[in-house]
């Protein structure tokens, strides 16, 4: 009997490189020069996975038209990948879990609320862009996270069926955009704690990198 086609579908920011610090600090550093402080805990609860135009109108306001807001976001994020640069590097386990993954003939695809030129700065950057069969990002489509939009989106790319997908992600509008994709999710602590996801009942393990995964053994 042929097996249906499964696919594994990687946010990419905290999940594929554990960057979410940086992210938080380069946006905290945006806002403050706008006279916001805020708490980066709380800052990143509220947007890991929001898109960046979702996130400049939630805190500056709807009045921002779309030029505005991409040159704010274009501002923000050339001071993020500035920050990062230094840093960038693959979450342990990574190339390990994709090779596997490969091997077993499962599909990789990219859903991630970052713009073109993160996407470019990291998949291109660490030479990665090759193993996917499909990358969605914020340019895709029109709503970000907790929306299961971009995750749809991949698997419809990659020609697989949604109950057939696992979703790797390290915050919780991610695990519910996967929810409400109806797909499980492995999570990974690179930025909160265990504790911030017991509520999921899509999460079907919680790891600190990928070298703790097999990939053959994961649709069991």
């Amino acid at each position: 009997m042929t097996t249906a086609p499964r696919a594994f579908l990687f946010d990419m920011d905290g999940t594929i490189v554990d960057n979410m610090a940086f992210h938080t600090d380069s946006w905290l550093s945006f806002f403050a020069r706008r006279g916001q402080a805020l708490d980066a805990d709380e800052f990143f609860r509220a947007t890991a996975g929001r898109q960046g135009g979702e996130i400049m109108r939630s805190y500056l306001g709807d009045h921002l038209s779309d030029d505005e807001v991409a040159l704010l976001n274009h501002e923000k994020e050339s001071v993020y990948r500035e920050l990062y640069a230094p840093h960038l590097k693959a979450v342990d386990g990574f190339d390990g879990l994709i090779a596997q993954a490969k091997a077993n003939g499962v599909k990789l695809a990219v859903g991630t609320a970052a713009p073109p030129a993160n996407v470019a700065f990291t998949l291109d950057g660490l030479a990665l862009r090759r193993h996917f069969d499909a990358i969605v990002g914020a340019s895709d489509v029109a709503r970000g996270k907790p929306h299961p939009d971009v995750f749809l989106k991949a698997a419809e790319l990659c020609g697989v069926a949604p109950e057939n997908c696992i979703v790797f992600e390290d915050a919780p509008l991610g695990v519910e955009a996967a929810r409400r994709a109806g797909m499980s999710c492995i999570v990974l602590t690179t930025t909160l704690p265990a504790a911030a996801f017991t509520g999921f009942d899509n999460v079907i393990a919680i790891v600190r990198d990928f070298s703790e995964l097999k990939a053959e053994l994961l649709f069991a």
